[in-house]
């Protein structure tokens, strides 16, 4: 119950993007997937345009229902039958043996939007398993569920047998924590011992180094933001520069992507700064952060006022921060830093995923 998934319909940002959207019927697809979750039924989609889709009353609609957004019944109930990953399970309700949920397919419905009518663009606005796809974590056997599902050890029910499952957690983009364990951050500069008149360069080399798609990943409004803040004794600031990684679409009247600049598993991107050094450097010291925004200040602002975003989710956070002394001590800092990233490290165990570091 503290998932995204289990509150993916009432979720405040999808009800206030949804209104924006004018509650179109698609959306509840993946947030509100089964079929008496809808209150309506699709009976055709003319020349695949969603928005002219020929729409019925369903019967067997229950709202109460669809306010559980992402179910149990969602990805383990077909037809009546409990579908699972256990070959050998006794029930007293019918079950099947499905080899899917010990691969990234069971993730595939939702987690890849493919492409329409009017729509230009390499990878869906939520196609998260495109991005997975043939790429540097799947070739060595790591599945969605790894990161998002972790392993464990206990009875799947009452009284039953202590087995090897996965923890219905699915942290994602919401999740300080998991957005954190991605990304890893490494600063240098072209001088250790800088002297006032010398004009330093920094270079801040970002690396997916955790997940198993691009970063950002899911909903394009989506972004990290690198930042490097001169500041002085006082903590004003003197000089500052900010980069941008992410995802811009164009929505109307076509859906165009303008550009995708973000980092696949494993990759990596230098963002450099340069800054002359003063007479006077007490004090003085290079503030270095990445961010990440789940949606820009003025999408949250419009989301508040015109289309009745509530709570106060947090909608950006800090995933780095560390500062740099600029003057003598600007070595020390630089080598304590490369010490402790050097020692990071994602282990390997199987096909399970868990960061480790050492200082």
């Amino acid at each position: 119950k503290t998932s995204i998934h289990a509150h993916a319909y009432e979720d405040p940002f999808f009800q206030a993007y949804w209104k924006k959207d004018k509650n179109i019927w698609v959306c509840l697809n993946c947030h509100t997937p089964l079929e008496n979750q809808q209150p309506t039924l699709v009976k055709e989609i003319p020349r695949g345009r969603v928005e002219k889709a020929i729409q019925e009353p369903n019967p067997r609609y229950d709202p109460e229902y669809q306010k559980e957004s992402v179910t149990c019944a969602a990805c383990h109930v077909r037809d009546g039958v409990i579908h699972g990953p256990y070959e050998d399970s006794v029930a007293p309700h019918p079950t099947k043996y499905d080899p899917n949920f010990r691969t990234a397919q069971v993730c595939y419905r939702c987690h890849n939007v493919v492409s329409g009518p009017a729509q230009f663009y390499n990878v869906g606005p939520c196609g998260t398993y495109a991005e997975y796809e043939g790429q540097y974590w799947q070739e060595r056997g790591f599945i969605c569920q790894s990161c998002h599902m972790p392993e464990i050890e206990r009875p799947v029910a009452l009284d039953g047998p202590v087995r090897k499952g996965r923890r219905h957690l699915w942290r994602g983009g919401h999740d300080p924590d998991m957005v954190g364990r991605a990304v890893a951050v490494q600063v240098k500069a072209d001088t250790a011992v800088p002297k006032p008149g010398d004009r330093v360069g920094f270079t801040l080399t970002l690396t997916n180094a955790g997940a198993g798609h691009k970063i950002p990943t899911g909903d394009p409004d989506r972004f990290f933001t690198v930042e490097f803040l001169v500041e002085d004794q006082q903590g004003n600031i003197l000089e500052q520069q900010s980069s941008t990684m992410g995802r811009w679409i164009l929505w109307q009247p076509a859906i165009i992507e303008l550009y995708d600049n973000r980092l696949f598993p494993q990759t990596s991107r230098d963002y450099q700064f340069a800054y002359r050094i003063p007479e006077k450097t007490d004090g003085l010291k290079l503030r270095t952060r990445v961010r990440y925004h789940i949606l820009t200040d003025s999408q949250h602002e419009m989301l508040q006022t015109k289309y009745g975003l509530t709570g106060n989710d947090p909608y950006r956070f800090v995933v780095y921060e560390r500062e740099f002394p600029l003057s003598g001590e600007l070595k020390t800092a630089l080598e304590h830093q490369e010490t402790r990233l050097s020692h990071v490290r994602r282990q390997q165990n199987g096909n399970s995923c868990k960061a480790v570091a050492h200082s």
